[in-house]
């Protein structure tokens, strides 16, 4: 089963083509997706990078994390699944004021 790794701390002049080469070196690396902000059009400075196998993305943590690219040290960790964000409106939180 494939597993969905985040890349955080990338250089604008990376490319998608530079983070299959970068992460095939470690094993299968099935995609990669840099981020565009919907307004500017540059790139976001994170990404999303598909291993084939848990075991090809729990090396590729492993050996890829804080190491540099393109002069920056890149963070790359599990992806939180889609929808994963934590809501205001949880159990027990209370609003003050009007909004």
């Amino acid at each position: 089963m494939s597993k969905k790794l985040y890349i955080g701390n990338l250089s604008y002049k990376v490319t998608e083509l530079d983070l299959k080469k970068k992460f095939g070196e470690i094993g299968e690396c099935i995609s990669a997706k840099i981020l565009i902000d919907k307004f500017s059009g540059n790139p976001t400075g994170f990404a999303f990078v598909e291993m084939a196998t848990e075991e090809d993305a729990s090396l590729a943590i492993k050996k890829l994390n804080r190491t540099a690219m393109y002069g920056r040290a890149i963070i790359v960790d599990e992806a939180n699944p889609k929808g994963g964000r934590r809501n205001s409106r949880r159990p027990g939180f209370k609003r003050r004021g009007r909004f």
